[in-house]
């Protein structure tokens, strides 16, 4: 079942539910995944699909970051169940372990030595995380091993 059937489907069980929260996000999100559909001029590949839904949860983890920051607690648990539907449809999340384990192989592959090899560290490994590790996470785990 593709992303675009199962939000449709997610859709319609929300609206019988009268779940007005995650009936707003799942539209989010499939018009988020039509609109890329509709750029790209194709339909999407598992890993365009894992792009949109990562773009659209970071950008919710970082409204929440916002609203904790202006202490909106009206918005904070919005953000909150926003995030929570968003994930039921991003592909399992890899560990901190299994991250460190990636980046070292691609330092061992590349060669790296220090920071000014970070790029092509980071080009080994986001192809290889991409939709499955946050970005910050791999980036953090990149600088600590090359220190």
């Amino acid at each position: 079942m593709s992303l675009l059937d199962q939000l449709n489907n997610d859709m319609k069980t929300a609206m019988k539910a009268k779940d007005k929260a995650t009936l707003s996000v799942v539209r989010m999100l499939k018009a988020a995944v039509t609109n890329e559909q509709i750029n790209l001029g194709h339909d999407l590949t598992a890993d365009e699909e894992a792009t949109v839904l990562s773009r659209e949860y970071k950008q919710r983890k970082e409204s929440l970051a916002e609203f904790e920051n202006a202490g909106r607690e009206d918005l904070i648990e919005q953000a909150k169940h926003e995030l929570s539907v968003v994930e039921k449809y991003l592909p399992e999340q890899l560990s901190e372990a299994e991250v460190k384990a990636i980046v070292t192989k691609a330092i061992e592959q590349t060669g790296a030595e220090s920071m000014k090899d970070m790029g092509k560290v980071m080009g080994v490994v986001m192809p290889q995380v991409k939709g499955k590790a946050d970005g910050k996470l791999v980036n953090e785990t990149v600088k600590a091993a090359l220190q």
